[in-house]
């Protein structure tokens, strides 16, 4: 079954270039050249995955993926003309999955959305059971990409699924921010250290909302990080 991308771009012209484009690697598409209609539709009409753009009238895509945040964990990837470093971290920060400036290749935005969607994928059993890691209060349903930390749920969104899951796979061990980067986008996509630091400390901030003493992701200052067991 084909996934359905929904694009949210105010520029008409880049809208129908890139959906007929999109339609041609096989995804249904949902073009929406309003913000907040794009919302409502988003909330009603799930879709498994969602490309935004931050400069728009009435909402900027910001404020659309903090209101999606607030009830999906909806894999989104920024494509927008806001490319400077911080930018792009602020963007990762707030719970992006990925960020792409323009102008851009289409090429490179479907292999991104398809890493995506891959790294999303259940992985799925023979027996229809779930393959769960549990690391004290932590339980990671690796099958339904579901957190809980104290048994309660966490959001996670893909990326950040994927980099707890590599952390505590082996507690006590230190994983380098280029490991890191390979467990949550895989060997073919490269990003910067510092979009490491900003998924981690989105991480930390989510389990702190139900733990404030959370503390089990240690930092090591050029080294990268470490979960620790409770």
């Amino acid at each position: 079954m084909p996934a359905t991308i929904a694009l949210v771009d105010d520029d008409q012209h880049l809208l129908t270039s890139v959906t007929m484009a999109l339609e041609a690697e096989g995804f249904v598409v949902r073009p929406h050249s309003d913000p907040v209609k794009a919302l409502q539709d988003l909330l009603s009409r799930p879709v498994d995955l969602a490309v935004l753009d931050i400069k728009m009238p009435q909402m900027d895509g910001l404020e659309l993926l903090a209101q999606l945040r607030e009830h999906s964990s909806l894999p989104v990837v920024f494509l927008t003309s806001k490319d400077a470093e911080d930018d792009q971290l602020y963007g990762l920060s707030q719970g992006a999955d990925d960020y792409i400036t323009k102008p851009f290749s289409i090429r490179l935005l479907v292999g991104r959305i398809r890493a995506i969607l891959r790294r999303a994928e259940p992985a799925g059993s023979a027996d229809g059971s779930h393959a769960l890691m549990v690391r004290g209060a932590l339980v990671l349903d690796e099958d339904r990409h579901l957190c809980t930390w104290q048994g309660k749920a966490l959001a996670l969104t893909v990326t950040e699924f994927l980099l707890l899951k590599a952390l505590a796979q082996r507690p006590g061990h230190v994983k380098s921010r280029n490991q890191l980067m390979d467990a949550a986008y895989g060997d073919q996509i490269y990003v910067e250290d510092r979009t490491i630091d900003s998924h981690v400390k989105r991480i930390r901030k989510k389990f702190r909302v139900i733990d404030p003493a959370f503390s089990q992701i240690e930092t090591l200052y050029g080294v990268g990080y470490r979960y620790n067991a409770p």
